[in-house]
């Protein structure tokens, strides 16, 4: 084996190895939280309107709320990684409020 690939070996075995400590800690951190929780720690739930965007025939774009389900709830986790099938809320929060293309 040449050193190249036994350098590019240990570094990759590292990197999966510090995700793995990182992932594993932010689990421990939301179970332990889920232990004592509030309203918005661990699990935060975000209401908000369902504007769709629907394209027009001039290149301009019409915001119009959904009528048949004008409010949507979307749950998040505080942590850095998903858990239980939610996403993290430093990634919901600022895509919660953006239009539905159609």
């Amino acid at each position: 084996m040449t050193p190249s690939f036994l350098l590019a070996k240990r570094v990759l075995i590292s990197v999966a190895l510090v995700l793995g400590l990182i992932y594993g800690g932010d689990y421990l951190y939301v179970r332990a939280c889920m232990f004592h929780p509030t309203p918005t720690v661990p699990f935060e739930s975000l209401n908000t309107l369902r504007v769709l965007a629907i394209p027009e025939k001039n290149g301009k774009t019409e915001y119009e709320v959904d009528a048949q389900n004008p409010e949507q709830t979307v749950t998040c986790v505080h942590s850095l990684f998903p858990h239980y099938s939610y996403s993290p809320c430093w990634y919901v929060k600022p895509r919660v409020n953006q239009p539905i293309p159609m």
